[in-house]
């Protein structure tokens, strides 16, 4: 098994879909709520398989800080200033192969939206390294 973190990206990807465009605070209560209740079904199906490991919704706001010498840590707005990309969230998943870390960034990505049809959006499917580098330990 294989530790694979899935990045819901709230804006970005190859390519957009209409219905991924309006933010979500733009919803009416009953499509945030139907999205919330999809979510939680994602984690419980993928609970029953064994494979849901953690799970967190991101707020939208964020900063970047980075070392810039002794005492002087810079901040900026964010996340993402420049892109305009924001992760909303993130889960953690514990699967077999690849394709099944794809297939269920894309039964995440059929999430509702406005309307209640499917987001389409981009999840990123990333491996968590398993073992640590040569030399690090």
């Amino acid at each position: 098994m294989t530790k694979y973190l899935m990045l819901k990206h709230y804006r970005g990807g190859p390519e957009q879909r209409p219905n991924a465009v309006q933010p979500m605070d733009r919803w009416t209560p009953q499509e945030v709520s139907d999205h919330i209740a999809f979510m939680d079904h994602v984690i419980d199906v993928l609970t029953e398989r064994g494979e849901f490991v953690d799970a967190q919704a991101l707020s939208p706001e964020g900063t970047f800080v980075r070392f810039d010498g002794e005492g002087r840590p810079p901040v900026t707005d964010g996340p993402f200033a420049e892109t305009k990309d924001v992760i909303a969230g993130w889960m953690i998943i514990d699967v077999d192969s690849t394709e099944r870390a794809h297939e269920a960034a894309a039964f995440l990505s059929s999430a509702p939206g406005p309307g209640g049809l499917p987001l389409e959006e981009w999840i990123e499917v990333r491996p968590l390294l398993q073992d640590a580098p040569a030399g690090a330990e």
